[in-house]
């Protein structure tokens, strides 16, 4: 018997490792470039949002400002007319739309009222004629403007810290409606008339409410205050004197008014 021995011849170049291409990178240091790469978009991408939300910022700061500013603005102030005396109003850059002078006692109500043809033209427009985000006090564009109608109706911004119609706030509150109830209507730029005022109510409502909002329409609007005012003081004696209503937007809800009536008194 016979034992027989097997070899088995091995190849080097069978075992060795393929040569790599010269100058390919590591599979791990292309990985590396790659996150390297996506770190620097991150970060832009992260300073470009950071920019754009500093930006909206800055511009909510500054509208914020601008509007407050506007608002503040009592340059108007000088030319305010006086009973018998209607000072400079006619010679005064206040625009032709000009119609009265309206100022509550002891309130930060004290304007020139405007009235455009139409509802809209004074929303975004001062005194002045020029663009501002608070507007002006106007008087419904329905109205006569020697307040003549049995039923007038004022508007104006809600703005904060009781400017412009703001001011209003206070009047659903039944002591400060009280203890605030005289003022002054001064009509026409040369101030041909003034009549004297009387607060007496206030109240919520829609902005939908056609007995308040359409006031060469409604009638009976006396007795609808009576009835529907959230504070209302009887005034026997003034019962048929004609009604000047001031409007502003309830803060935070864009349905609700509120309005303040007041007797224009002869």
């Amino acid at each position: 018997m016979s034992n027989s021995v097997q070899t088995t011849t091995i190849n080097p170049a069978a075992t060795a490792p393929a040569p790599s291409t010269p100058g390919a990178p590591e599979p791990s240091d292309r990985a590396r470039r790659i996150w390297k790469k996506l770190n620097v978009y991150y970060e832009r991408t992260l300073l470009a949002v950071f920019v754009v939300l500093l930006l909206i910022v800055l511009y909510c700061l500054y509208d914020t400002w601008y509007v407050y500013d506007h608002a503040s603005d009592k340059s108007f102030l000088k030319y305010r007319p006086s009973p018998g005396n209607p000072g400079s109003v006619a010679d005064s850059p206040i625009t032709d739309d000009y119609v009265a002078w309206l100022t509550i006692d002891d309130t930060n109500i004290d304007y020139p009222v405007m009235q455009g043809q139409d509802n809209t033209k004074y929303l975004n427009l001062d005194p002045y004629g020029k663009y501002s985000l608070s507007g002006s006090i106007f008087l419904d564009s329905r109205n006569k403007k020697d307040f003549s109608d049995e039923y007038s109706l004022v508007y104006g911004h809600h703005m904060e810290y009781g400017k412009m119609f703001g001011a209003l706030d206070d009047f659903l509150n039944e002591k400060y409606l009280k203890s605030h109830s005289e003022g002054t209507l001064i009509v026409g730029k040369e101030g041909t008339s003034a009549y004297s005022l009387k607060v007496f109510a206030s109240m919520r409502s829609s902005a939908k409410d056609k007995m308040i909002f359409s006031p060469t329409e409604s009638t009976g609007t006396e007795d609808y205050i009576k009835e529907n005012a959230d504070y209302y003081v009887d005034h026997p004696e003034l019962s048929g004197a004609r009604i000047l209503g001031l409007s502003t937007c309830s803060e935070g809800d864009s349905m609700t008014r509120i309005i303040v009536f007041a007797y224009i008194l002869e």
